[in-house]
């Protein structure tokens, strides 16, 4: 290399080390100052919700040695997220907190506060080249505004769900697509088929965060399976990325005997309430006009796409000035390839090249933005059509900050010249882009306090509430985080002192409408075969409710997230979304052995419902659910629990009993309205 031209490659380096020091410092500083919003935001609102609570009862139940279930002795998955129950299992154990409800708080709270500058560092990484290129580039945030902003988004940064585990296993997932994708063209190293391999596992782990993160899991491994890679690493791939979550699913067909988490079957999670869905689609958005910033961000979008295109036909030009009409080396390799016009191919080569050509385009920067805003699409129309939640916002969280993925940080930059058409576009560009980010900062300020009308009050028609603020509300405690907090609760210190009274000789704990008292059905003198002498607890809040009890003490709802019996029942059109399943309580009577007679039987319960459920429980079907998830856990009860873990993921029973006992053709008991 001559004098001259090691001059000229000294000052290009120069150069190009003084174009970073404006992107790097803005996307530091905006970072470091959304990062720190966030987690001022979250910490201020810090709770653990009551169904937060409901995974750290299972959590105790692994830690006391009881396997991994709700009640000791049934082998229930009352969790929806595999990993976040193993996670706080493993960091309960590994610190020895007395209290895992600060286990979760923090594990929570560092995982969402972490997975904000994840997600922009892999958005950053995406723009890179651009905002290096001739000109003045910036690196702002955008979509990570969006999402701080929002006032659920802080909530469930804590609240012992596993939503900040979701969207830092979504932002760790981005950031190695964007890697992978930067390595197209590259030769393949020990390195780069680990890094390949990893990524194959975080997206095979989908389903163990939340079953329904499955959309997302499957349709990144179907792009990494489509690209240019051996088929022998495609095989690795998908042992890889499957040897987890199938191991999993096998081990739960045979421990649980149904294909999917407890909660999903009380759910009804494959259901359809489209109106519902569409309701809580406008809860979301409408207190904190979300279309408003969303517009912006997908306005935003379509201008850095169209930029780059702008870029990459400008590119293709300066190279034909330069090599004329042949292929030349400085085109993008996003586009397709130049055939040779002297050989005219065959239909085989066609489809060959053809392949090649999208195979190799599946490695690319435009696949991975495409793939995963199609996924956050998918996601969304899933749980409009599912009905969404009870809970204000919480399970669009995820779908929405995964379509914000490719805006965390847009790249606001000012070309070198604006002599040109081409340079003229961009600078028009770079003042949208910079524009759109100060409508969006204006935004934020203006709606970050905004809450539900009547939040903590009332629960509307929709069914939808302001989880956080309602508990909040009616404890006169604005950062309720253990169980303890949850006895401020109605009923909860009236269910301590019950569960006390009643701990020696066993009964049903039953509420009532008054706040401080509890109706107690009691067991008989000898129990009936097979059935234990327990104190049970029936209640709808499980959460609070299994936290302040005993191990020993079996705590069960009438919506089935941790009693079957309640959960294969007929999902209710026009109940509350959540709650749409409702079990009387003369069926867990009838099931935990309780007697029928006065004054055993609380005064507002018909013998004859108690009557009529023993009869219904005697369904062949249901007698085998029940020795699915009692019985001794031995090698023939896992065979026998594959076998039919798909038959009982769908089976249901009548909610009345005596419609159950004609469904199963069942004798009706005799002696019916007797006084």
């Amino acid at each position: 290399m001559s004098r001259s031209e090691t001059e000229r490659s000294s000052l290009r380096d120069r150069l190009n080390g003084s174009r970073l020091i404006a992107p790097v410092a803005s996307f530091s500083i905006g970072a470091i100052a959304v990062t720190v919003l966030f987690a001022i935001g979250a910490w201020q609102r810090r709770w653990i919700a009551d169904d937060g609570l409901i995974v750290l009862r299972t959590v105790r139940n692994l830690l006391a040695g009881n396997g991994p279930v709700f009640n000791a002795g049934e082998r229930v998955e009352a969790n929806t997220s595999t990993a976040w129950t193993y996670i706080m299992w493993f960091f309960s154990w590994v610190t020895g907190a007395e209290h895992t409800e600060y286990v979760a708080l923090w594990v929570a709270l560092i995982l969402s506060v972490s997975a904000i500058p994840l997600a922009m560092y892999g958005t950053g990484r995406l723009y890179g080249a651009r905002v290096t290129s001739a000109g003045f580039g910036l690196l702002l945030p955008l979509g990570a505004i969006v999402y701080i902003a929002l006032p659920p988004a802080r909530d469930f940064a804590t609240s012992g769900l596993e939503n900040g585990l979701t969207i830092f296993w979504v932002a760790a997932l981005w950031c190695q697509l964007i890697a992978w994708a930067h390595r197209r063209g590259s030769e393949p190293t020990r390195w780069s088929r680990t890094a390949f391999l990893l990524l194959s596992f975080t997206a095979g782990l989908a389903p163990l965060i939340r079953p329904e993160g499955a959309i997302v899991g499957v349709l990144v491994l179907l792009l990494l399976f489509c690209s240019q890679i051996s088929w022998k690493m495609r095989v690795a791939m998908v042992v890889v990325a499957g040897a987890l979550p199938v191991g999993y699913q096998i081990f739960r067909m045979g421990y649980y005997a149904v294909l999917v988490p407890n909660p999903a079957i009380a759910k009804d999670a494959s259901g359809s309430k489209w109106s519902q869905g569409l309701q809580y689609l406008g809860n979301l958005f409408g207190p904190y006009a979300l279309l408003l910033p969303v517009i912006i961000a997908a306005v935003v979008g379509v201008l850095l796409a169209a930029v780059a295109l702008l870029n990459r036909s400008t590119t293709v030009e300066e190279a034909d000035g330069v090599a004329g009409d042949g292929p030349s080396a400085e085109r993008d390799d996003d586009l397709p390839e130049v055939l040779d016009d002297h050989a005219a191919p065959s239909s085989r080569e066609r489809f060959v090249r053809r392949a090649s050509s999208l195979s190799t385009g599946c490695q690319s920067s435009r696949a991975v933005v495409a793939t995963m805003l199609v996924a956050g699409l998918i996601l969304s129309v899933y749980w409009v059509r599912q009905g969404g939640d009870f809970m204000h916002g919480r399970v669009l969280l995820t779908p929405l900050f995964i379509l914000l993925l490719p805006v965390m940080v847009v790249p606001v930059v000012v070309p070198a010249t604006v002599r040109t058409r081409s340079g003229q576009l961009r600078l028009a560009a770079a003042v949208a882009v910079l524009a759109g980010v100060g409508a969006t900062v204006w935004w934020g300020v203006a709606v970050h306090a905004n809450t539900l009308p009547n939040a903590g009050t009332t629960i509307g028609r929709n069914g939808i509430v302001d989880e956080r603020t309602f508990y909040v509300t009616n404890m006169a405690n604005e950062n309720p985080v253990t169980a303890e907090d949850y006895l401020e609760y109605p009923r909860m210190n009236a269910m301590v002192e019950t569960i006390r009274d009643v701990h020696t000789t066993g009964g049903i704990i039953l509420p009532s409408q008054n706040f401080d008292e509890w109706y107690v059905a009691a067991l008989p003198d000898k129990m009936p075969p097979g059935v234990p002498r327990q104190t049970t607890v029936y209640f709808l809040n499980l959460g609070m409710t299994s936290m302040n009890a005993p191990l020993d003490v079996r705590v069960v709802d009438q919506m089935g997230l941790a009693y079957p019996l309640a959960a294969h029942t007929a999902r209710l059109e026009d109940g509350r979304i959540g709650h749409d399943k409702d079990l009387s309580s003369a069926w867990v009577v009838a099931e935990s052995g309780g007697v029928i007679t006065r004054p055993g039987l609380p005064a507002y319960m018909s013998r004859d419902q108690v009557k009529l459920a023993r009869a219904a429980l005697k369904c062949p079907d249901t007698q085998e659910r029940f020795a699915s998830y009692q019985d001794t856990w031995t090698f023939a009860r896992f065979k026998a629990n594959l076998t039919d873990s798909l038959h009982f993921s769908g089976y249901r029973i009548a909610r009345q009993p005596e419609y159950e006992i004609l469904r199963c053709g069942l004798q009706m008991p005799a002696n019916l309205d007797e006084k």
